[in-house]
């Protein structure tokens, strides 16, 4: 399974332009993030990128991005990383970025001596951005969740592998949340209003959407 730019926005916090110039390397520096799945039409995203994207967010919050492209540079040049961007914790403190490790963490950016952080962000964690709610990753909605086993991570209704956007799909058609179980038994009125609330808030990254909304209405 692979992401959409809108689901991968949605997801991350990221909006649909920064991931286009985050997928672009700069005169000076390579790129922030490249699709692990498809990098040109349909770009397509992965779990992995996911999580990466979120990082990015976390640190665009505290740290310019030409802050972030250096310690990027200094985590895949000087220091020779090559794991996927997911595989780092990376933080800032809004003088510098870290890449953070058990027992230390190193500076990417001033390239000063090795400093202590003791104040850990995980960054699977729901989050505010620009005044918007960032929802936990692995479980944006109360009876939504997020599990790369499931469906290759595809956001699906708890404890089921029913994709969210096919409920909400039911719930635009007309369907009342209370009936959605006569199509899925396993999916509860309140699971149904969960996914189109989620739905809701995935399009609202995608610009192509809202024409939609607005001949619905």
């Amino acid at each position: 399974m692979s992401y959409s730019p809108p689901l991968a926005a949605a997801l991350s916090g990221a909006t649909l332009r920064q991931l286009a110039h985050w997928r672009k390397a700069s005169s000076s520096r390579g790129a922030v993030l490249v699709p692990e799945v498809s990098v040109v039409r349909p770009v397509l995203y992965s779990f992995r990128d996911v999580v990466a994207l979120r990082t990015c967010v976390r640190l665009r919050n505290d740290a310019s991005l030409q802050k972030i492209r250096r310690a990027l540079d200094t985590l895949r040049g000087d220091l020779r990383e090559r794991e996927h961007l997911s595989a780092y914790r990376l933080v800032a403190d809004g003088s510098s970025i870290y890449l953070v490790e058990p027992d230390q963490a190193t500076d990417l950016v001033t390239r000063k001596a090795n400093v202590v952080i003791h104040e850990m962000i995980d960054v699977l964690r729901p989050f505010y951005r620009d005044g918007r709610h960032i929802p936990d990753l692995l479980q944006p909605r109360e009876h939504v969740s997020v599990d790369p086993a499931v469906r290759g991570g595809v956001p699906v209704i708890e404890g089921t592998r029913v994709p969210y956007d096919e409920v909400a799909a039911l719930l635009r058609d007309g369907v009342p949340a209370e009936r959605v179980s006569d199509y899925y038994p396993n999916v509860t009125a309140s699971a149904a209003m969960d996914a189109a609330d989620f739905a809701a808030y995935v399009d609202s990254y995608d610009p192509s959407r809202e024409p939609r909304a607005a001949a619905a209405g």
